[in-house]
Parts: C-alpha cells; structure tokens; sequence
C-alpha cells in the first residue's frame, strides 16, 4: 500500500463517517490527505495529522477525532492496526499482503513508476546555461547543464509538457570581440586587448579556414562578418556536442538576434516596445526609454534604449520573455549564475509590467559556486581555454556520472567544494557509487536467480503476504515513498531530493540484503520457494526504482561494477 493508496483509503473513511452523520465537516472531506512515514520505529508503518488538521472545524478535539477514525479505519482493506498517539495523531500498520503488493506495482509499472499528474496539463520552458557562443563550457555552466537539465526531467515526470531551452547570446560587441581574436590568431598577429585568450581560438581559426578557404583575405569589414558568423557557427556546434556527450539535450536553441530581425511578430523587440507603450509602463527620460519597473517592486526604473538609440540587454530579455508566453509557456524557469541575483527582482517586475502574475508565471533559481579540489588545491586553469576549467575537461577528469550525481545531490543554492578523489573513489562512502553499486547488486542478484531456473512470479504465483518480515516492510516503504518524492522535487523545482532518496534507499536495501531472513535464493539443495520468489519480485522492484531514480539525474544505472 502507497502513501497515495492510505490517503484514498482515509479520505474514504471520512466520507463514511460524514455519510452516517457521525462526523460533521462543514467544508467537506478533503481530496486527499497527508501520510508520512513515522521517525521512529513502534509507530507503525504510516502517521497521519489528519484529526489535528480537522478536529476543530468538525467540533471536538483530535483526540476524540482520531479515535473515531481509528475505528473506521480498522474495518478498511490492508489495514492491520491503528493507534491514536499524543493529542490525535494516527500510527496505521498495513497487513503484509496489502503492503507487499507495492512490489508488483512497482513491477508492472517498470520506468514509468513514480510519475505523477502533479503538474500535469501545465507547459513549462526550462531555460539554463544560455553562454555566449564564444569559447567552451565551463564548471559555472556545468553545473547548470546538471541542475537545469535534472528540473526538466522531473517536471516531465510529474507530468508537464517541457521545454528545455538554451538562449543564445549571439548579439553584441561580444561577438565582434570574438572575431577579431579568431582573425589575429590567423593573422598571428596580438590578440585584441578585449578579446578572448586560449588555444581553442587558435584551434578555432584553424578550423574557420578549413571550413571556408581563404576567408581570413577577404577585405576587413566582410572578412570580420564572415569570420564572426563561421566562428559563432563552429563554437557553437562544439558547445551543443560537448552538452550532448554530457547526457545534457535540449530541444530549442533560441537566437537573441532573431528577437532583433525584421519580420519577429510575437516576442521581437519592436512589437515588445509597441506593447509596453500601449500599457502605459514605458516613459522618456534624458533622450532614453525607460520601463518604470518600480511599480512592481524593482529596486529602480530599467532603460530599454539609451540616449543614443542603442538598445539594452533588458530590452532583448523583456521580447525574450514576451517571446516564450506567445509560444504557450504557462511557466518560465530562469536558472541564472550567483552574479545575477538583481536579476529576480526586475525580471518579475517586468512580468508584472506586461500584465502577469510573477508568481504564476516566472521562477527564477540562483545558482552558487562551484570548487573542484585536485591535490588539495583549486583546479582553475585550462590548457585550452586559458583561465577557465571546461566542461571536457571536467567530464574527462571525474566521469560523466560522477560529475552529475555530485553537482545534483546539492539545492541550487548551496555553494560547493567538490574533491575530484572523493567523488571518484569506488567506495561506500561515495554517494554516486553507493547508489550505482545497490543497482548493480540487483543485477547480479537477479542473474543468479535465473542461474538457478527462478522465474519472476506471475500475479497467480506471487504471494504479497509472505514479505512480512520487518525489513521487507522497510524497503517496500522505502519503494512506496519514490513517487511522493518526485511530486515534490518537481512542485519546488529540488532534483537533489531525488538523489538523498535513492541514498538512503539503497541503505534500505543493503540492510535487507545484510539480513538472512529475508534471503531471495534458496539456500543448498532447498527448493525454490514461494517466500524466495516474493523477494525476487521484491529485488526486481528495488532495481526499478533505483533505475528510475537515477534517469532523473542523468546518471547511468550499471549492471556491473
């Protein structure tokens, strides 16, 4: 029995009690009903607040409550016991059989068990990393790349429509800075004062020749043009190979100059400013336009275009955003870098001056800062690209999965220090390996079984009821728990509770494991009994989740290890 099945059969048991007149709730019976796993064991296998939380509006107290709850409960399928404790909370113990069946649920449903309707019907754009299209992927971007990626495949779970999106920041001097690097490096002549350092300019120029002969003899003005828009085409290609050799995909990659072209009719820069006038939140100051944000909130008003005609980055974030809700985004999810949070403030009081609701439509998480420890010291430098530690090189250095378990078991919030020998390491005090090793052990867990002729147990052979030893109900708790949990990462936008919960559910099963009541094989010349194929299933169950878990992360689930 799930959480959510408890709750069905609680809200169940209100509405009899309301139905017989036993039991007046003016407001009615709530839909569902919050069930939790007790701290301490002794207090069954599920708690309930529900008679604290509706003792008053039905007009007694919630211990009088719980107790005529508890005596309706007791009569329900799969209930083997309730207790009221302290001033009315509830401790129901489930019947083995009824919480057994939890394995073959697991079982039947294979990866889609734990998504959920929590979100469901909402479309939501994602939108993480968006770098200049400039030079290679960072550590900063790196951890984006994990988190943004993690909160979209949570969402997905809980049942939205996502998109996740990279914005690209191929407008600006930037870009001209770029092409002149790419062209001195050609030249061999000085790399410009403003412009980018590293090997992989000097790679790059060589890969801008190759891809167009003769290009860098073109005349100055249509040789930087020519050059800015190959470059911006190689670098970029590199930066969306790198994010896919690191499990990282998105389906839009949006251009900031194409909100700036002729013709953009939802979204573009000309007909977000025509929009902003008829609303009356934009006004003339010193020759530039301003959008008077402080009505929403903002710290200060925010210039769209300069006095000398130019326009701002908040112009293009403002179309960009107008851009996304045109293109049916219920919700936008900005995943920005520790140096933007003035960011949050004006991009809801720019929300709110194009006539939403921020906190319906807009999210904005602040990401922190990332060390990487080698050798006891900080790794900051790259041989190619100078001052920065790349994505490649990261991966390359820790592993794929490595890197991404360790960035995702952290809120977004949280600054980290990460030991390149600490999350490498093949032992249980590794968070990514202990998780990976559990899934491997029901690998080969189940190999041996089909070694021995074990066949997994049809819904006529598997017998629910023989899971009825304490640590069996300690890891069909733990399995039951995994959709709750994926409701919740999504709900706060929190990936890293997924990757806690497989932790210690892993620790759930190797403690099972550990205990030989609950062996799956049989043991010598024993034969193969209804007890060891119960546990099979059970086994098949753990691998499942545990598997589902960790897609949800990007990280792989080994077979072996």
């Amino acid at each position: 029995m799930t959480p959510a099945q408890l709750s069905t059969t609680i809200v169940a048991a209100l509405t009899a009690l309301v139905d017989d007149g036993a039991l007046t709730l003016p407001d009615g019976v709530p839909a569902e009903v919050t069930v939790e796993r007790p701290r301490q064991k002794g207090h069954g296998d599920y708690a309930t607040n529900v008679a604290l939380q509706l003792a008053k509006k039905a007009g007694t107290n919630p211990r009088a409550f719980g107790e005529l709850l508890a005596q309706q409960l007791e009569q329900a399928d799969g209930i083997a016991g309730v207790e009221v404790a302290g001033p009315g909370f509830l401790n129901i113990s489930v019947e083995a059989g009824a919480q057994g069946k939890v394995a073959a649920e697991v079982v039947a449903a294979g990866a889609s068990y734990g998504h959920t309707d929590t979100v469901a019907g909402q479309k939501i754009n994602v939108e993480f990393i968006s770098a200049n299209p400039t030079g290679p992927l960072h550590l900063g971007h790196t951890r984006w790349a994990v988190l943004g990626d993690a909160i979209g495949r949570v969402l997905s779970a809980a049942g939205a429509e996502v998109t996740r999106e990279f914005y690209i920041n191929d407008r600006g001097v930037q870009m001209n800075h770029f092409a002149d690097s790419i062209i001195a490096s050609a030249l061999g002549e000085p790399k410009p004062e403003d412009g980018y350092a590293g090997e992989y300019i000097d790679e790059l120029a060589k890969a801008v020749e190759a891809a167009s002969p003769g290009i860098f003899a073109l005349p100055a003005d249509e040789r930087r043009a020519a050059v800015r828009a190959k470059g911006y085409e190689l670098q970029l290609a590199e930066q969306q190979a790198q994010l896919d050799g690191f499990n990282t995909h998105f389906d839009v990659w949006f251009s900031e100059l194409s909100l700036h072209e002729e013709g953009q009719e939802t979204g573009g820069v000309p007909n977000t400013l025509e929009r902003l006038k008829e609303l009356g939140h934009v006004y003339e100051e010193g020759g530039a336009l301003w959008m008077r944000t402080t009505d929403f909130g903002d710290d200060k008003n925010r210039v769209l275009i300069k006095s000398d005609g130019e326009l701002t980055y908040f112009a293009s974030d403002t179309a960009y955003y107008l851009n996304k809700r045109a293109r049916g985004f219920d919700h936008c999810i900005y995943l920005l870098g520790a140096d933007h949070h003035g960011y949050v403030g004006r991009l809801r009081a720019m929300a709110a001056c194009v006539g939403d609701d921020p906190d319906l439509t807009l999210n904005v998480l602040i990401g922190q800062l990332v060390k990487i420890l080698q050798d006891g010291q900080e790794l900051k430098l790259s041989k190619r690209a100078g001052t920065i530690v790349t994505l490649d090189e990261l991966a390359e250095e820790i592993g794929v999965d490595a890197l991404r378990y360790s960035l995702a078991r952290y809120p977004a919030d949280s600054p980290l220090v990460l030991d390149v020998v600490e999350i490498t390491k093949q032992s249980n005090d590794n968070p990514v390996y202990y998780v990976q090793y559990a899934h491997a052990r029901t690998c080969r867990m189940m190999a041996n079984a089909a070694d021995l002729g074990m066949e997994m147990p049809g819904e006529d052979v598997f017998e629910a009821s023989l899971l009825d030893h304490e640590r069996d109900g300690d890891l069909l708790r733990a399995l039951a728990e995994y959709p709750r949990v994926v409701a919740s990462a999504a709900e706060l936008r929190e990936p890293h509770r997924i990757a806690r919960y497989l932790e210690d559910t892993a620790s759930v099963f190797n403690k099972w494991y550990d205990t030989k009541e609950c062996r799956m094989l049989p043991q010598g010349d024993e034969p193969v009994s209804a007890a060891n194929l119960a546990r099979l299933l059970l086994v098949k169950a753990t691998r499942t989740v545990i598997a589902n878990g960790l897609d949800l992360l990007g990280v792989s689930a080994p077979e072996r290890m």
